[in-house]
Order: structure tokens, then C-alpha cells, then sequence
């Protein structure tokens, strides 16, 4: 995603055939499985599935380009001698504007190897 101003519901003009979105939207869930580093954006672009904009088309059609770029990467199981168990987490402390709430993630690797991973939007339990 591009860094800056984050996507919102209110960006751009509504996308008059919002078909072809929500298709390349369904492949590119499937791709996540293989390709965690599209996890985020496609997740994001995933909330919008109900009304596209324009600036979210452009979101989606800068997801296909990065992936062309980046077509020999992905997951990878690859041999270690030394399986050290390795985490990392992150917060994003109210970074959707219309919602206000935060993203967690975290990713666990055995080795070299990314074994678990995981982002989750914020829940508020009433």
C-alpha cells in the first residue's frame, strides 16, 4: 500500500461495475496463503468489497503490479540446523479513520522458515 493517507470509505467516486473488483479481490484472498505480505492490503481493500472507489481500484491495480514485480517470492520451507523459535509483533494504534480502531500482527519463525503468522483488527466487545 502506499504510505500516507490511509484508504477510508469516502475516497473517489464509486466504481459503476463493482464486479470485476470483488473478483481479483477473491484471487488475491487465495494468494495470501502463499504470500503473507499482501496479507494487510488485501485485508484492507477487503472491507470496502460492499461499495469500491476509484482510489480503491487504484489500490488493487498497485497490489497486481507489485506482484508482477515480485513473482519469485513467497512462502518458502527451507532446511535449518539450528531451529531457533523467532517472533516479531506489531500495533497500529487507531489507524482506520472511520473506525478508529487498531491493527495487531505477529509472525513466528522456526529457522528461516515462517511457521505462523497473524493480523488482526481490533474487536470491542460490548
Amino acid at each position: 500500500m502506499a504510505t500516507g493517507k490511509p484508504l477510508s470509505i469516502h475516497d473517489g467516486d464509486l466504481l459503476n461495475e463493482s464486479s470485476l473488483y470483488r473478483s481479483i479481490l477473491g484471487g488475491l484472498q487465495y494468494l495470501t496463503h502463499t504470500r503473507p505480505d499482501i496479507n494487510f492490503v488485501v485485508n484492507k481493500l477487503s472491507q470496502f468489497i460492499k461499495a469500491p472507489t476509484t482510489v480503491h481500484w487504484s489500490a488493487v491495480k498497485r497490489v497486481l503490479r507489485y506482484l508482477n514485480g515480485t513473482i519469485d517470492c513467497g512462502l518458502h520451507i527451507k532446511y535449518s540446523e539450528h531451529l531457533d523459535i523467532t517472533g516479531f509483533s506489531d500495533a497500529d494504534w487507531a489507524c482506520c479513520p472511520d473506525d478508529r480502531k487498531f491493527v495487531a500482527a505477529y509472525c513466528v519463525y522456526l529457522g528461516d522458515t515462517l511457521v505462523s503468522w497473524s493480523s488482526r483488527k481490533q474487536v470491542i466487545v460490548s
